[in-house]
């Protein structure tokens, strides 16, 4: 799935039951990610990682949503894992995982082919993650290999970033940006326009082009 696309209305099982994938989400934000199987060492990690994150998420507006090609029993006995490994996870497990036994999602989220997907070894699906904004459309999406677990903080950031670019269309976050950090002023707004956005002031940085176009403020 391309950045701005729109996720379709899919219907899964999952270890929380049955959803049909809009009425799900409701209004908020969602995290769908996948994993290659269930009992593997690094998506354990990620799973366990991203459920004691849950609290962040949701101050965030944002539901998570896990994905692999394993069955629902499988999932249901390895979540009993997770829950042993990461013995921080507060409660219940806090997400449901989507069980896709015949890759059909896994296809739909452009993690197999169709080809791929006959074959159960081939078949495992990297790790792909998405973030889905309330009206369904792809604004991140990353992709690791099989070896390398993901970052939650740096998931919780994007989430950041996009709400706060949402709210505020003039900016946009600069690398490594963190909440409360300085964001740049986009290109296409005057001098004048940003004097009246941020009247508590912003910092002009001269280039050695003679084109002034990095604008910084922190008073948003």
């Amino acid at each position: 799935m391309r950045l701005g696309a729109t996720v379709p209305n899919f219907k899964a099982e999952t270890t929380q039951g049955p959803i049909s994938f809009y009425e799900w989400q409701g209004n908020s934000w969602v995290v769908l990610f996948s994993h290659p199987s269930d009992f593997t060492p690094v998506c354990t990690t990620e799973l366990g990682r991203i459920a004691v994150h849950q609290p962040e998420f949701a101050k965030r507006n944002a539901k998570c949503l896990a994905h692999s090609v394993d069955d629902l029993k499988s999932h249901v006995d390895w979540v009993n894992d997770i829950k042993s490994y990461c013995l921080d996870i507060p409660g219940e497990f806090p997400y449901p995982i989507i069980a896709d036994p015949h890759r059909d999602l896994a296809v739909l989220f452009g993690m197999l082919d169709e080809e791929q997907k006959r074959d159960p070894e081939i078949g495992k699906t990297i790790r792909a993650l998405y973030i889905i904004s309330p009206d369904h459309k792809v604004r991140v999406s990353m992709f690791y290999p099989m070896s390398m677990g993901r970052n939650v903080d740096e998931i919780l950031r994007c989430l950041d970033s996009l709400q706060l670019t949402d709210k505020l269309k003039v900016v946009a976050t600069p690398a490594n940006w963190t909440p409360g950090t300085k964001v740049m002023i986009l290109p296409d707004v005057t001098d004048e326009q940003a004097k009246q956005l941020f009247p508590k002031g912003f910092d002009k940085v001269t280039m050695p082009s003679g084109v002034n176009y990095v604008r910084t403020t922190e008073n948003y």
